[in-house]
């Protein structure tokens, strides 16, 4: 299988570790998340969990084969907090993931430089602290069967290691299946080949 058909991203929701620059402390949390509700939802609880903060910067990246990201300062001045912390979502090579840092001012400012610095620290801790896992890259199929091929099509799945997420036998046999990026080609091959099954791309 080629490198080409995982991606990295983390397990389970991680805190990093306080850190403090001239009496502002900076909280960093990173979230494991697959849409746009998921950011949504995290951020929502995280801005009630700290109502009394000042600022909740974050930054998320989505998607395995095209890439989408978005970056939020949060009324810090431009490019010093989004950017820093989706670049450290770069370093680690990540996707599927938030990462927010919630800032509690103290009353000093700290200049470009240290808001840079306190932001990327702060989303560094949070994905050092997190456990990064490889997943697959899979491609989603539509197999639809008679019920005396059922042998045969299980058959098949289960030498080619496809997993099936969905299932509905009526008149028809229907079958949902999760089938891995560098495998997709030549499974969709064998079943357009067997005749009396159909299938399609979801």
């Amino acid at each position: 299988m080629s490198a080409e058909d995982t991606f990295r991203t983390i397990a389970s929701p991680s805190e990093g570790e306080l850190f403090k620059d001239k009496n502002s402390k900076f909280y960093g949390f990173a979230f494991p998340v697959s849409n746009e509700t998921e950011v949504k939802s995290h951020l929502e609880a995280i801005k009630k969990e700290h109502y009394a903060a000042r600022h909740w910067c974050y930054a998320y990246q989505l998607g395995t084969e095209s890439l989408r990201y978005r970056v939020n300062d949060d009324g810090e001045p431009g490019n010093s907090a989004g950017m820093p912390i989706y670049g450290q979502i770069q370093s680690y090579n990540l996707t599927n993931i938030l990462v927010i840092v919630v800032r509690y001012y103290g009353g000093t400012k700290l200049g470009m430089g240290g808001l840079i610095n306190a932001y990327r620290t702060s989303a560094s801790l949070a994905l050092e602290s997190a456990h990064i896992t490889e997943r697959t890259i899979n491609h989603l199929y539509k197999l639809e069967f008679e019920y005396k091929n059922m042998s045969r099509v299980m058959r098949l799945l289960k030498e080619n290691q496809v997993d099936i997420i969905n299932q509905a036998l009526e008149h028809n046999c229907l079958l949902e299946i999760s089938v891995r990026k560098g495998n997709s080609s030549r499974v969709k091959e064998l079943f357009s080949d067997f005749f009396g099954v159909k299938i399609d791309e979801l």
